[in-house]
């Protein structure tokens, strides 16, 4: 953890700088967790119009400080929200590009943004079986894709054990060529720094630094080359009114101890 973010965890320090990045009219897939927090965070102090989709078919739900549902399918989700569909047609609003933004994480992802959240291992012999895909090879198929997640050698790997959820594929043209013609990785938020993605090759690449991390830290942490530029600067710490909304709407540390 950076030395002038301490008075935060890491998992507050990923909501705040992924809250960041949502803006005002926007319409976004969340996963719970993280996603979800930063979400309702954004709506809170600076995207009020901001519509949360969950993959169990809740359409604009209103989140009760405290009680953060533990999953998309969840009563909790479905909370004075606008609409309550089946799966099958929220994940339709998808194909029909009513979404802006796709918001989730993942267990391993490589440098072009593909994730894994299936297995670890070879896929005859996994070591660690993970929940799967849901929606997440819907929502990476076909919307502009947030990912946060720690920033660690183990799951910032070379090439991920199964695609999940297509990012960039092999880099270049190869998701276009594939069929995905909309989308894409856009953001990816870690414990370390701001990442984003090179428009021709697909690459990920570090476009801002937390404070006090440096660019040795971060390759330190990452399982292949992640360029840090000449201009990199800092993000901007957690201010005190983020970190008190936030702690406002998880009282209990559930999702950022």
């Amino acid at each position: 953890m950076p030395t002038e973010a301490r008075a935060c965890t890491a998992s507050e320090l990923l909501c705040v700088m992924s809250a960041r990045l949502l803006e005002n009219g926007q319409v976004i897939f969340a996963g719970v967790g993280i996603p979800l927090l930063a979400a309702t965070l954004a709506q809170r102090l600076h995207a009020p119009g901001l519509t949360i989709l969950f993959e169990g078919g809740t359409i604009g739900p209103h989140i009760v400080p405290g009680q953060l549902p533990p999953t998309t399918n969840e009563q909790r989700c479905t909370r004075r929200a606008n609409m309550l569909v089946s799966t099958t047609e929220v994940l339709l609003l998808l194909q029909r590009g009513y979404v802006d933004v796709g918001f989730m994480g993942g267990a391993q992802i490589d440098r072009y943004g593909n994730l894994n959240s299936s297995f670890i291992g070879p896929a005859d012999d996994p070591q660690v079986r993970l929940p799967g895909t849901g929606g997440g090879n819907d929502i990476a198929s076909l919307a502009k894709m947030i990912v946060a997640m720690p920033q660690e050698k183990r799951r910032f790997v070379e090439r991920v054990d199964f695609v999940t959820s297509p990012g960039f594929l092999r880099g270049g043209a190869s998701r276009r060529d594939a069929g995905l013609i909309s989308g894409g990785m856009y953001k990816v938020v870690t414990d370390l720094a701001l990442l984003g993605f090179e428009e021709e090759t697909g690459r990920m690449k570090v476009e801002a630094l937390h404070p006090g991390v440096t660019p040795a830290q971060v390759q330190a942490n990452t399982g292949f080359e992640l360029p840090v530029g000449p201009g990199v600067g800092f993000t901007e710490p957690p201010a005190a009114e983020e970190l008190a909304a936030l702690r406002r709407l998880d009282p209990d540390r559930v999702y950022t101890a």
